[in-house]
């Protein structure tokens, strides 16, 4: 599935980086400790987090994630967003919570969600 499909199945709020949007999704990460997730992330997964300074950018790129998806309606900082678009890589906003956000990203990936 790509990013695209999954902004649309999820109604995610694309903030930045949409030249990225026709990435794959493999999988989900969840992680707020950025050395963490650098040294554990897939690539192709969508990565949830309430991160939101400018160094998730760098994270996601080296870690190769399809996408950044911010839950909880996290306020993003514009440096971040400029970033995302400059790099490719989308950045996404959500209400629900990260469990939630996994939950439906591995329903979309697995051909279960509600139709």
């Amino acid at each position: 599935m790509t990013v695209e499909k999954l902004i649309e199945k999820l109604e995610l709020e694309a903030v930045g980086g949409q030249k990225g949007i026709t990435k794959e999704v493999k999988g989900a990460y969840i992680g707020d400790l950025l050395s963490w997730v650098m040294a554990h992330i897939g690539s192709g997964d969508a990565w949830i987090t309430i991160q939101t300074n400018i160094n998730v950018i760098a994270v996601a790129a080296l870690g190769e994630a399809s996408c950044i998806i911010v839950a909880e309606d996290a306020e993003i900082e514009e440096s971040t967003k400029i970033k995302a678009d400059e790099e490719g890589i989308p950045l996404l906003r959500s209400s629900l919570s990260a469990y939630e956000l996994a939950i439906q990203i591995y329903q979309c990936l697995e051909g279960l969600e509600k139709k």
